[in-house]
């Protein structure tokens, strides 16, 4: 029986590549010590500082018990910080430290160079054209173009440490 057309298997090449992607990205981020969801969380709070960890919780799609071990993870190693909010003193906003805004640099190249690599074998016209269909994609299917909800799969207590 012939394969069918990769017209026809579409769903399928973009679950391959999705895993490949993923598995690549967590490589990266483990060399600093981080886990995809470290990542993702510092990549929010970079953009939307002064969240709560409910706030952060419902962004992430994750329910906020799947949260607060990664953000104390963070916290432990200096990355995050919970400063009581102004305006409402029963609640704590999470903020980037200098060294997480830092860490988001590194992760923000790591990113660049991930996605180059990805998209190595495309001309520049290709992966814009590639981009644009699948940002199409995501938003016919409500999904957010920049974030990952992957947080509540993920063990938070098996973050791993920065390698000496």
């Amino acid at each position: 029986m012939d394969s069918p057309s990769p017209s026809k298997r579409t769903a399928f090449l973009l679950s391959q590549l999705g895993a490949l992607a993923s598995s690549r990205f967590a490589e990266r981020t483990r060399e600093i010590g981080l886990t995809p969801s470290d990542a993702g969380v510092l990549r929010l709070l970079g953009r939307a500082p002064g969240l709560s960890q409910r706030a952060l919780a419902d962004r992430l799609g994750a329910v906020p018990s799947r949260v607060v071990p990664l953000i104390d993870s963070l916290q432990v190693r200096g990355l995050v910080a919970r400063v009581r909010s102004r305006t409402d003193r029963r609640n704590y906003e999470l903020r980037l430290t200098a060294e997480g805004a830092k860490v988001l640099r590194t992760l923000r190249e790591i990113a660049e160079k991930h996605e180059a690599e990805l998209l190595a074998p495309l001309t520049s016209e290709q992966a814009a054209q590639l981009g644009t269909l699948l940002a199409q994609l995501s938003g016919a299917n409500a999904l957010d173009t920049d974030l990952h909800r992957d947080v509540g799969r993920e063990d938070p207590g098996t973050t791993t440490q920065p390698q000496q």
